[in-house]
């Protein structure tokens, strides 16, 4: 075996060694998504429960904190199968941080649960605690679709993210009205942020469509049930209305919960499908590496110069008049044309050939999520220098590169680039 064989399969044993290593870290992108799907469910509960001064689902929240520690415990054992060096392949020093971050929220939350137990807290805080400790989740995630090396397993990842941060958003959205309604009251801060986090779900979840492969998006349009969307549709009207709700709103809060479940539920039946399509994808990608690397020592021989290109050398030959030039021409022709060369030369380009489409296939989603991080800093300097809204904030920039028929991601360039003069004046001392 030639010394350029030899590196060649050094570098697809890198490719299984990578491939296995996403594996991996799609189980515990598994396993996140389940857990968080358990934090949801407890965090609902748990705004009734407070809401209602531990008057309703005392019983209901202790079972949904029964649930999140059966699969806190899972994703533990997966997470620390990553920690262990002679259990994973190379994980990136950034996402081993985000999982390190991510236990040390999750470290504080019993600390949380005693004080919602005993009513020590309330909804709001309980829910922010939660919120956070999801969003660490969340990060993790996002960490490993930005650093796989792989396109097709990075956009699953992509899509699988934006839809896990759709679902949290969707399970804030419960969190909330569940909170309001139940109290009998939503004042203007929250009913501006169920506004913000009905407008958020919608762009997570275009995101996701534009990312997920056709199977995923079936699923996502057949799961969604249609007489349940209806109900939390109409709900939706009545929080989200300028006045106060009527005086039966207390009667609502667990008939919204039990809506915004079923919708959740059906959310996560799709995140499960995503997760085995991820998974799925990694084995195929797997053994088609494996078959990869046994292929040439089986078949590199069998392959025979085309007419054409030895029609080329040929005439490389006559070009060159003197003796000495024609003898290496000879070389050289006799050295392209042989069949084992030319067997590893175009190995060589196929190989080239199929990582520059992967690069670029990689490199063009890379590029949409470094535009999506530009339109959300962008959209961070509206807010701050135009007192706007989040969702104003995009509205504008949305109608801004419409009118300036540029793209969201250029807008948001310019915007960065003229940050120093759109922030507002800082009060001088006194």
């Amino acid at each position: 075996m030639t010394p350029a064989q030899r590196l060649l399969l050094a570098a697809k044993r890198c490719d299984i060694d990578d491939l296995e290593h996403l594996a991996a870290v799609g189980q515990v992108v598994g396993d996140i998504s389940r857990f968080i799907h358990a934090l949801q469910k407890e965090r609902g509960a748990t705004s009734i429960y407070l809401a209602s001064g531990g008057a309703r689902f005392a019983a209901a929240r202790l079972e949904r904190l029964e649930e999140c520690r059966a699969q806190e415990q899972a994703m533990r054992q997966r997470l620390d199968g990553l920690a262990n060096p002679g259990g994973r392949g190379p994980a990136s020093a950034r996402l081993l941080r985000r999982i390190a971050g991510a236990l040390q929220a999750l470290d504080r939350l019993d600390a949380v649960r005693e004080e919602i137990a005993t009513l020590k807290t309330g909804s709001d805080q309980a829910t922010r605690h939660f919120n956070r400790l999801i969003g660490s989740l969340l990060s993790v995630v996002f960490d490993a679709a930005d650093t796989a090396s792989d396109p097709e397993i990075t956009r699953a990842l992509v899509a699988i993210f934006h839809f896990m941060q759709g679902k949290e958003l969707a399970g804030q959205e419960r969190a909330c009205g569940s909170a309001g309604f139940t109290a009998g009251n939503l004042d203007a801060s929250h009913r501006r942020l169920l506004r913000h986090l009905i407008e958020a779900q919608g762009r997570c979840f275009d995101t996701f469509l534009e990312f997920a492969s056709s199977d995923a998006r079936k699923r996502w349009e057949s799961d969604m049930p249609g007489r349940t969307l209806a109900g939390i549709h109409h709900l939706r009207e009545i929080a989200c209305r300028d006045t106060p709700l009527p005086d039966s709103a207390t009667a609502l809060g667990e008939t919204w919960y039990e809506l915004t479940t079923r919708r959740i539920d059906a959310m996560q039946r799709v995140e499960a499908h995503l997760a085995e399509e991820l998974a799925s994808l990694c084995r195929e990608k797997i053994a088609t590496a494996r078959q990869a690397l046994a292929e040439p020592a089986r078949h590199g021989k069998e392959r025979t110069v085309s007419e054409e290109d030895a029609d080329a050398c040929r005439q490389l030959v006559e070009l060159l008049d003197d003796d000495h030039a024609h003898e290496l021409g000879e070389l050289t022709a006799g050295l392209v044309t042989s069949p084992f060369n030319r067997s590893l030369i175009e190995l060589m380009r196929a190989q080239a050939g199929h990582l520059q489409g992967l690069s670029d296939e990689l490199e063009n989603t890379r590029k949409a999520l470094r535009e999506r991080k530009l339109v959300e800093r962008a959209k961070g300097v509206i807010m701050a220098s135009r007192q706007m809204t989040e969702e104003q904030a995009y509205a504008f920039m949305r109608k801004t590169a419409m009118d300036q028929s540029k793209s969201m991601a250029d807008l948001a360039n310019t915007i960065l680039d003229l940050s120093d003069i759109l922030a507002p004046p800082t009060q001088p001392s006194v």
